[in-house]
């Protein structure tokens, strides 16, 4: 099992100094978050030296989170996605980072779900030909508050692509708040197409209610609505070691002292899993 530190948990720190956090934490290795990665290249920094800080920490990079609005299926837009997933493989690949997240948003909630389902295919056997060429592999994120938000729709997307490098990641809020998942679901599930977890909390929006992840995620694993101790005893049940990466999604928190909260959620982690 390794315990990754996310991104989001430390929203507001650089990535050099998240690898110090983590590591001072406790953590054994780093989902870093596309955007605060692409920041530091772009300010002088390099995948080199950036590989030999997290080395140096005993760390490792475990996912880059995310290559997003992976539905873009129009020439221009399409071919712009592919892009960014070359150039965010390339930096997977030079970090030594098996596993980039993709995930699809709002830009084709308006069509069938067959025709959804044709396109997360196409895309994504797309990308997956991309990362095959620099040995990464994908781990499919299904956003609650989307029309590819299910379980049964991201297996039905894996086992049409079938290529090696195409996998889920378990995000606890997501799944839950979709409510076509459950932690029995999640047991029956072969732990090979288990890329990642994201650890985390929230509930579901009320009657009315915009779905606003900065309030309905803003918990503690343990303070919301999610049963944690069965969604994590339910991914263990299937036979997964992999990466735990603890994402606590919440703004209050978010003005912490980083060094506090980062070791206050690999504790909360830790209490659930160990």
């Amino acid at each position: 099992m390794i315990k990754a530190l996310h991104g989001i948990s430390t929203h507001y720190c650089n990535i050099l100094t998240e690898v110090r956090l983590a590591a001072e934490s406790g953590y054994e290795g780093l989902e870093f978050l596309h955007y605060k990665l692409l920041r530091y290249l772009e300010n002088g920094g390099s995948t080199a030296a950036l590989k030999k800080h997290v080395i140096g920490f005993g760390l490792q990079t475990s996912c880059l989170n995310a290559l997003i609005d992976i539905e873009r299926h129009q020439r221009d837009g399409k071919l712009q996605m592919l892009t960014e997933a070359t150039r965010l493989t390339q930096i997977a690949s030079d970090l030594e980072c098996p596993t980039i997240q993709i995930l699809a948003q709002h830009g084709i909630d308006h069509l069938p779900e067959l025709q959804i389902l044709d396109i997360m295919t196409e895309n994504i056997s797309e990308i997956a030909a991309i990362g095959q060429q620099y040995g990464v592999r994908y781990q499919i994120e299904v956003i609650a508050h989307t029309k590819f938000n299910t379980l049964n729709q991201a297996l039905e997307v894996i086992r049409r692509i079938d290529k090696p490098n195409v996998g889920l990641v378990i995000d606890f809020w997501h799944l839950f708040a979709t409510g076509a998942t459950t932690p029995e679901d999640i047991r029956k599930l072969d732990p090979s197409l288990i890329y990642g977890v994201h650890f985390c909390d929230g509930r579901k929006p009320r009657p009315g209610e915009l779905w606003e992840e900065t309030v309905l995620r803003a918990y503690m694993p343990g303070e919301g609505d999610i049963d944690i101790r069965a969604w994590s005893d339910a991914v263990k049940a299937t036979g997964y070691d992999g990466v735990w990466s603890a994402e606590l999604f919440s703004p209050a928190r978010w003005e912490m002292d980083h060094a506090v909260l980062a070791r206050q959620v690999i504790e909360n982690m830790s209490f659930y899993i160990d």
